[in-house]
């Protein structure tokens, strides 16, 4: 795969984009605003866009020996002002328990004031700024992480970084921090980057480091495909708000979401890094060209065009390439029963249920009926079989016929117990031999749901109409 995108036309290189689009859109002006930091948060707070609270600053190795360290709170960022590609960036989560001045970083190794006093004295020197300039330190709020984000970030926060050229944003990645990573979100240092669709902000293909592929969270089942990202047009305005407020005409903007204040920009990229094009299956190339002239009246036009222009594409080759199919959270499909009864349906896309589900008169349409009859014939109640062992529950339910298993189901009625039949799901073209359990759905409005154990091959679009 990564040979596909290697060799692709439409992708842009660092001396094509340097050439193109960073010398003639990005004056040096604008580059300098984007590489200091603590400028450029500053202009931006000034515009009403939020940023990480500043906590302190530290200019000259005076204010260094006169810093009061119980002064910080217990967690905390420390940054070069200066500092490139993610690099002399230390993050804290916690302050040791009967520690004086000790907090914990996320490999849980330990850091003491001598030691931020060291790292303060690298940042000083240059050891992590562009053409090792001397730099200046300063701590900044921690961003709390959001809820849906918990199972798939290491001790870190995510960002997502827009790519903004001309007012229109036309590409975007989200970045995960990883334990190989230290809990940066730096791909360099081993994060995952996650390509999102720009029309519905659902991620698709990721890749970890430069160009390894990867489908789920290492040593987890977690898809990383399917995610939907909160906030998604705000981000969108908000990176095309810092690119209007920062003279950058091309421009990679850092956002991250806190569970509190919603979405928030870490910093402005004027150079931002080229592997978003592979965690997307997508050059910038022909994306750049597409809109290079157009003439941009403010940012929701701006917003609004990226999404129409470029949401769709990745779709595409995510099917044309990984074989997955994109499917909405309703879906047409057709059930295949007992003797070959086919009936066609609208099914719900369930991803919060297990196994799927099918009322209990559309399994007697599909040739279940004596299964549905003897089984609760049989059916002693949950608080008998609870009590049971397997096979004494597979002793009460022996002469059922077609019956493949049985499932606990918990509902806002209770829990009963419910048979399971094996039939044959056919959706957007794919065929999905599977055992569904059985329950009356009469009151819902589906009268199938599709559960996640039968969604491994399909991308989830929340927004996708299918019929």
């Amino acid at each position: 795969m990564f040979e596909y995108i290697k060799n692709s036309r439409k992708i842009l290189g660092m001396n094509s984009r340097n050439l193109k689009f960073i010398r003639p859109y990005n004056l040096k002006r604008a580059k300098r605003l984007a590489d200091d930091k603590l400028l450029s948060k500053k202009i931006l707070r000034k515009n009403n866009i939020a940023v990480p609270k500043l906590i302190a600053l530290i200019k000259t190795r005076e204010d260094l020996e006169n810093f009061d360290w119980q002064s910080l709170p217990d967690s905390f960022a420390l940054k070069p002002n200066r500092g490139f590609g993610g690099e002399g960036i230390l993050v804290v989560y916690g302050k040791k328990k009967n520690g004086e001045d000790t907090w914990i970083k996320a490999d849980r190794s330990t850091v003491t004031v001598d030691d931020l006093k060291n790292h303060i004295q690298n940042i000083f020197d240059g050891s992590f700024s562009l053409s090792n300039t001397p730099d200046v330190a300063f701590f900044e709020e921690r961003l709390q992480l959001l809820k849906l984000f918990k199972p798939y970030a290491y001790k870190g926060i995510p960002d997502i970084r827009v790519i903004v050229f001309n007012k229109i944003p036309i590409m975007a990645m989200l970045r995960l921090p990883t334990k190989e990573s230290g809990g940066k979100a730096n791909l360099q240092q081993g994060a995952i980057g996650v390509g999102i669709d720009m029309a519905t902000g659902i991620t698709t293909s990721a890749i970890q480091g430069k160009n390894k592929f990867i489908e789920k969270i290492p040593g987890t089942r977690l898809a990383l495909s399917g995610v939907k990202i909160p906030y998604w047009k705000d981000i969108l305005t908000l990176a095309v708000r810092a690119q209007e407020i920062s003279g950058l005409g091309f421009l990679g903007a850092d956002i991250a979401i806190d569970k509190e204040r919603g979405p928030v920009i870490l910093e402005l990229n004027a150079r931002p890094g080229l592997s978003i094009q592979v965690a997307n299956l997508a050059g910038l190339k022909e994306r750049l060209e597409r809109i290079s002239g157009l003439k941009i009246k403010g940012s929701e036009k701006g917003v609004r065009m990226g999404m129409d222009l470029f949401g769709g594409e990745v779709e595409e080759e995510v099917e044309g390439i990984s074989g997955k199919k994109v499917i909405g959270t309703v879906e047409k499909v057709k059930l295949i029963g007992k003797d070959g009864k086919e009936i066609e349906v609208d099914a719900k896309i369930d991803t919060g249920a297990g196994f799927s589900s099918i009322d209990t008169e559309l399994a007697k349409d599909l040739g279940f009926a004596e299964t549905i009859l003897k089984f609760e014939n049989l059916n002693p109640g949950y608080e008998t079989l609870k009590n049971l062992n397997l096979e004494q529950r597979k002793n009460i339910f022996s002469d059922v016929p077609d019956l493949s298993d049985t499932a606990i189901i918990h509902s806002s009625h209770g829990t009963t117990y419910r048979p399971m039949v094996n039939l044959s799901i056919v959706m957007n073209g794919v065929l999905i031999p599977t055992k569904v359990s059985i329950i009356d759905r009469s009151s819902l409005k589906f009268r199938i749901i599709i559960g996640k154990k039968n969604l491994g091959k399909f991308l989830i679009d929340v927004k996708k109409t299918s019929f």
